[in-house]
């Protein structure tokens, strides 16, 4: 496990900000009629991932300074609702890139990951013996709907339905807005952590065409538990979307949600894998070779054969 993936257990979003390194760190600006302009230093080496909404500019030191501390950058839309873009940190080892890109190619290991993740949704043992990923997705939307009904009960707010409608954002119910929001928070750490693994985003195990396809197969194995209890919470809240951040922001280290991600994220690539903390100071580059595997980087090889 990446000791910095670890270590950062929070988020922050920002808009209508300009983002710039200075003499003792990154700050951000907010400038204002009644304020003027106001400076907030940001502890770039304690967050996973910062989420940049609209009106938000950020300038290339400030960037190079995120990368340094592993921080992942996503440009995303209002209230850090839809992600669009996002500044990579630099990976140590590409170790668990190619772990994941063998399992992702290989059919039979592909439907492995896929079953094991529903397994994990489900719990121990409760997969069928010999269910096809068409009988698992049967099983996954009977489950989430029922989750649904049992906290629409619980919460006495009689019949819910799921709606994600980006065109029509302002007439959806509280309990939609807050979901949609806290979901996208969700993916943002989920995306931090397959980054700073060097991990592909895009290899999905079920969800596939999508630059996020892997983000939403982790980000799927805690809806249940974190965004959608959260969710029906604030179903009475006037500003859904703001309360939403903030509450899954105070539950990340309740949860130790990071930790959990990376270990999870390790256990299905391969699960008989030995997990060696990375030496951070050590950035040599092997070689590739067919026969031997990898080669020694860092090393002159002119006196072999």
């Amino acid at each position: 496990m990446l000791p910095r993936v670890a270590d950062s257990l929070s988020f922050l979003y920002l808009d209508v900000v300009r983002i710039h390194q200075d003499d003792t760190g990154v700050c951000a600006e907010v400038t204002s009629e009644r304020r003027g302009t106001e400076t907030l230093y940001l502890p770039t080496a304690a967050l996973s991932c910062v989420l940049l909404g609209p009106g938000t500019s950020i300038t290339a030191r400030a960037l190079a300074t995120f990368a340094r501390h592993g921080t992942t950058v996503l440009v995303t839309g209002a209230g850090g609702v839809r992600c669009y873009a996002a500044a990579l940190p630099d990976s140590l080892t590409t170790t668990w890139l190619e772990r994941q890109t063998r399992a992702w190619a290989d059919d039979d290991q592909r439907l492995a990951v896929a079953t094991a993740m529903y397994e994990q949704r489900f719990g121990p043992g409760t997969v069928p013996a010999g269910a096809t990923l068409a009988q698992l997705r049967g099983l996954e939307g009977q489950r989430v709907k029922a989750h649904y009904q049992l906290l629409a009960r619980q919460y006495r707010i009689g019949r819910f339905r799921r709606a994600y409608d980006p065109a029509s954002w302002n007439t959806q119910d509280p309990v939609n807005l807050a979901l949609s929001s806290a979901n996208t928070c969700l993916y943002g750490i989920v995306h931090a952590a397959i980054l700073a693994l060097g991990c592909s985003p895009a290899l999905g195990y079920i969800h596939s065409g999508n630059q996020q396809a892997f983000v939403y197969d982790i980000a799927d194995l805690y809806k249940a538990e974190l965004t959608i209890p959260l969710a029906f919470a604030l179903h009475a809240s006037t500003n859904p979307e703001a309360e939403a951040r903030r509450s899954f922001r105070d539950g990340l280290r309740l949860f130790r949600l990071l930790p959990r991600i990376v270990t999870d994220i390790q256990r299905l690539l391969d699960p008989n894998a030995t997990y060696e903390t990375p030496d951070p100071d050590e950035q040599l580059v092997d070689l590739w070779d067919p026969v031997t595997g990898p080669v020694q980087g860092g090393t002159n090889h002119g006196q072999e054969p």
